[in-house]
Order: structure tokens, then C-alpha cells, then sequence
């Protein structure tokens, strides 16, 4: 999942993961990466209508991506693991930069993808 924020001076920021498996799993996702004000909420297309997801985004824009759009990204973290589940090799990190580009940003990441108990995040500008 991604979810963009705005920095105090305007730009957009993303953060990026794979979808909680439980609640607290958003708030360890925030955690590993701190303080943010989200915006707007990214994932691949398949987890669009997931519970988690929407409740995620609660009212914010839900950003989707298909399995191609995302492959077609260079990050610095693909994996084995997520490209067997999903068929790309990253949704996080991927998400963020694509969902970054799509709101105004350069589509860089500032962090590489941080994992926490259920959830898998990425930040991008």
C-alpha cells in the first residue's frame, strides 16, 4: 500500500506497503517510518476493494496499479517472495514511486522499504 503525504513545504511524499494483515499492522507501518500526514493511499489493483485497504485510505484517494505497471518500475529492493505472490517484484516501493509521479512528485524514494509486524512500507517524493 502507498500513501502519499504533503511535507510542510507542499511536496508530495508516498508511503508505500503491502496491506496490514491486522489493525495494528498500519499503525507499525507509520511507526517504522514516523510522523506522516497521509494524503492519498496506493496498492496493486487486486487489493482494492481488500477491508484493510479501504480502511486505510478512509476518505482519501485510493491509487491502483496493475502487476505490469508496477514490474515496470526499477526499485532498489525487489523481491523473490513478492514477485511469486503478485508477479512484480515490488508493490511498496513500486506503489510509492508511481503514486508519487501521479500527484505532482519526482517519484523518488526517500526510504527504501522498512518492514514491521504484517505490513511493508516505502516512502517517495
Amino acid at each position: 500500500m502507498a500513501t502519499i503525504d504533503r511535507r510542510r513545504d507542499g511536496r508530495p511524499e508516498v508511503l508505500g506497503g503491502r496491506p496490514p494483515l491486522d489493525p495494528d499492522a498500519q499503525d507499525h507501518g507509520r511507526a517504522a517510518l514516523g510522523e506522516v500526514d497521509i494524503h492519498v493511499v496506493a496498492t496493486i489493483d487486486r487489493r482494492r476493494d481488500e477491508p484493510a485497504v479501504t480502511a486505510f485510505a478512509a476518505g482519501r484517494p485510493l491509487l491502483t496499479y496493475s502487476t505490469a505497471e508496477l514490474d515496470a518500475v526499477d526499485v532498489p529492493h525487489p523481491s523473490a517472495v513478492v514477485r511469486r505472490l503478485t508477479g512484480t517484484g515490488s508493490v511498496a516501493e513500486a506503489a510509492a514511486v508511481l503514486a508519487a509521479r501521479d500527484s505532482g512528485g519526482a517519484g523518488v524514494l526517500v526510504v527504501g522499504k522498512q518492514r514491521g509486524r504484517g505490513v511493508t512500507v516505502a516512502l517517495a517524493r
